[in-house]
């Protein structure tokens, strides 16, 4: 792969996502990586904000997560649950953080999110409760269309977040969508985000780089 091509594309693409974004409503960033990205998102959370994140690889890859817990941040930590019901509780609480971050399973051009979860926390968090959203998004994730969303969940995301969980799911056994409803099924409530409602409640990162699945 030729990086340099790769980022003079994604420095023309990025930004035409972003207008699409800022179009519905949304507040919208292009950062050229990781290191710009996690900046970007520091300088969008108040230090005086409770902060809750939903499971995300692209956060912690960013290394946003551990910069909070480093810069003295209140945090909901889901990770300090030391059982499933605790974990559980604490990921309620979060419903109610002053800012939740998180990605997105997928983002079409013109600026539509489309969200997948297994238990509902995150399109919850997303929907309504926080004061803020802010979401890190890898251009990785950036699709034509909602049919392209879709398609991204079926065949990259879940197979990929099933298989990370060890689940017996279809996608995590054979690596494609089997639209099963049976037990450890990651794929329950389907989100479409048009807009951010409030204006500017939704803070989308998109970044340059691979990032999450």
């Amino acid at each position: 792969m030729n990086k340099e091509l790769f980022d003079k594309r994604n420095a023309l693409y990025g930004p035409t996502v972003v207008k699409a974004l800022e179009a519905r409503g949304f507040e919208a960033y292009y950062c050229k990586d990781k290191g710009e990205a996690l900046e970007k998102a520091l300088s969008v959370i108040p230090k005086e904000h409770s902060v809750g994140w939903g499971g995300s690889a692209s956060i912690n890859e960013i290394g946003l997560v551990d910069r909070l817990r480093k810069d003295g941040y209140t945090l909901v930590d889901r990770d300090l649950g030391k059982t499933p019901e605790e974990k559980a509780d604490i990921m309620r609480q979060a419903l109610t953080a002053d800012t939740f971050i998180m990605s997105t399973n997928a983002l079409t051009e013109n600026g539509e999110l489309l969200n997948v979860d297994g238990s509902g926390n995150r399109v919850a968090a997303l929907c309504f409760g926080p004061k803020s959203i802010v979401m890190i998004v890898g251009i990785n994730k950036v699709v034509r269309n909602i049919d392209a969303a879709i398609a991204r969940v079926q065949t990259i995301a879940a197979p990929i977040n099933a298989a990370r969980f060890g689940l017996k799911t279809p996608c995590g056994v054979t690596g494609k969508c089997g639209e099963c409803t049976g037990d450890g099924c990651i794929c329950v409530d389907w989100v479409v985000t048009r807009k951010s409602n409030p204006k500017g409640r939704i803070k989308v990162i998109l970044v340059g780089e691979e990032l999450g699945f």
